[in-house]
């Protein structure tokens, strides 16, 4: 067998159902790709279908959220595998940066192809904000002519007025030259009229005064900001003041789009990163807040005037079905869900180009059809280091890898998970119906001491995994209508940190591969011979006393 390169093998029918989603101008609808971490969600997007979306009149703008987390942890080089909850979490300043230049760039594109101008961008603000006020404000900072303060202290003055006395004042104050170059007026073969350059520079002068009239409007409500902040309350009118910015640049795009002519459309990768990033000031209202009211626009502008296609690409198990009923009801989102290649599909483009027939029946056996395990298994298998071992003895050396870099830590990050609902319960903060009668975790220990509270979080940990292993590793999260094991703090803990998944059709969680599935066994065996006596009683008393079972719930939806 000749040594190939690895490729990025086409997925006709998912790349069929994005592009499909992709070639509307506008839909009404977001969607989301989701599935289990390393079953090629990025690649697809990446290496198969962002170049044609960025073609003639396709202009995507693609934010991967990930890339800050990957910028802070420059020594953790199992990123791919481990989940973002084991990372240190990214600042929502960062990422919103990052979200708003994305489609500050976008808007610029459509500024210099003709499609967006200031007469949109003041009606667009306009039906949403008021800006006598801050307009006022923004004339009375920046004029030094009498005839404009005169205008400013009439209260009879249209807001149309207003706004072209501002963008006359803004532009005394910008140099024309930093305008044509974003623009790009000035490039090598590009004529233009001299009505069309001041259409053009006047629309990028009302951008900047529209970020600036947002500005001035989110600086009064900066104390409101910080008192939610610090209570810990929620306020609708202040979570969409946060996103006013980037709302704005997308009712303007979508507003603007036109068939064969400008067709924008957004990526957003790893968005369950937006979700729980951290607070670095007081100047924003919180992550979850920012993400909820992101998302919430996003969808009433699609609903009420459709939106640009927006694609949200996430290996978060919330994406699966919860987030569908926190933001409304099951098909409030078009879901795609991707569980990368079947062992038939898999076997039929990796063996004879990069495995073997016998090697294949070992890969499908303990490592699955997983794209990741297969690609990093066979950068293992070309390596120098494997030369005179046998196949065998690759698997077992990315098993270990596995073990040591991927599974390992992310228990060890459950087990915090653990000890935290531990101090939670005993400080009040658990509903009382997750503590019901009869649940294994419903007695934590009452104290702050931390071995005692690593003690517990192991024991239940272990029951979990072992309950898990009799399941067969795949339990019907909706078999019955109590949602019971989305109860169970064990569970929640290893889909938070990477290592299970709750799919959405049929509605299993399961281990994310074939391959963590077999590390996971390990971990339990390794932390049942690690038990002293008295754990091991302790373990036992557990598993026959309060022991979690849920072979109840292996039966497909509609099995009687």
């Amino acid at each position: 067998m000749v040594n190939k390169a690895w490729k990025i093998i086409p997925r006709p029918l998912l790349e069929t159902v994005l592009n499909n989603h992709a070639q509307h101008h506008r839909v009404p609808q977001p969607l989301i790709l989701h599935g289990p971490r390393g079953v090629g969600k990025t690649s697809l997007i990446l290496h198969r279908l962002l170049d044609d979306w960025n073609k003639g009149p396709h202009v995507t703008g693609y934010v991967d959220f990930g890339l800050a987390v990957e910028d802070q942890n420059h020594s953790n080089q199992t990123s791919p595998w481990a989940s973002w909850s084991t990372c240190s979490p990214p600042t929502l300043p960062s990422l919103r940066s990052q979200l708003e230049r994305c489609l500050e760039s976008m808007v610029q594109k459509g500024v210099r192809l003709g499609s967006i101008g200031s007469q949109q961008v003041f009606s667009t603000l306009n039906k949403w904000h008021g800006l006598n006020t801050a307009l006022r404000r923004i004339l009375q900072n920046n004029t030094s002519y009498s005839s404009t303060a005169i205008t400013v202290a009439n209260d009879k003055v249209p807001t149309s007025v207003l706004w072209s006395r501002a963008i006359f004042a803004l532009s005394a104050r910008s140099k024309t030259d930093e305008i044509d170059s974003l623009l790009g007026l000035h490039e090598k073969g590009k004529l233009v009229t001299l009505e069309e350059a001041s259409y053009f520079r006047e629309a990028m002068l009302s951008l900047r005064l529209a970020k600036e009239v947002l500005e001035v409007q989110q600086g009064w409500r900066a104390k409101a900001i910080a008192h939610l902040n610090r209570t810990g309350g929620f306020s609708r009118s202040l979570a969409n003041s946060a996103t006013d910015w980037p709302c704005l640049l997308l009712e303007l795009l979508s507003a603007s789009a036109e068939i064969d002519y400008f067709q924008p459309k957004l990526v957003l990768n790893n968005i369950d990163l937006l979700r729980n990033a951290i607070l670095t000031d007081e100047s924003t209202v919180s992550a979850s807040m920012y993400h909820d009211s992101l998302i919430y626009r996003l969808i009433a502008l699609g609903v009420n005037e459709r939106c640009l296609p927006v694609i949200l690409i996430t290996s978060d198990s919330y994406y699966s079905y919860r987030a569908y009923m926190d933001f409304g009801f099951p098909d409030i989102f078009i879901s795609r869900e991707t569980f990368g290649w079947t062992p038939q599909e898999a076997k039929m483009h990796m063996v004879a180009d990069y495995f073997t027939a016998s090697e294949w029946v070992l890969i499908a056996e303990v490592l699955g059809p997983n794209p990741r395990h297969l690609s990093e298994l066979y950068a293992l298998k070309q390596s120098s280091y494997y030369n005179e071992g046998t196949f065998e003895d690759i698997i077992d050396a990315y098993l270990a890898f596995l073990q040591v870099t991927v599974v390992n830590p992310a228990m060890e990050s459950a087990l915090s998970i653990l000890q935290q609902f531990a101090i939670d319960a005993c400080n009040g903060k658990i509903s009382k119906d997750r503590l019901r009668f009869g649940a294994p975790w419903r007695h934590p220990p009452h104290t702050d001491n931390p071995t005692m509270l690593l003690e517990w979080a192991k024991l239940q940990l272990t029951d979990f995994v072992q309950s898990f292993v009799k399941a067969e590793f795949g339990v019907n999260y909706l078999a019955d209508c109590s949602l019971e094991i989305l109860d169970d703090p064990s569970a929640t803990a290893m889909m938070e940190v990477g290592l299970l998944y709750a799919q959405r059709d049929p509605s299993f969680i399961r281990p994310v591969s074939r391959g963590i599935q077999r590390c996971l066994v390990r971990w339990l065996v390794q932390e049942k011979m690690k038990m002293a006596f008295v754990q091991s009683l302790r373990y036992l008393w557990q598993r026959l006393v309060r022991g979690r079972s849920y072979r109840h719930l292996m039966k497909e939806a509609g099995y009687k």
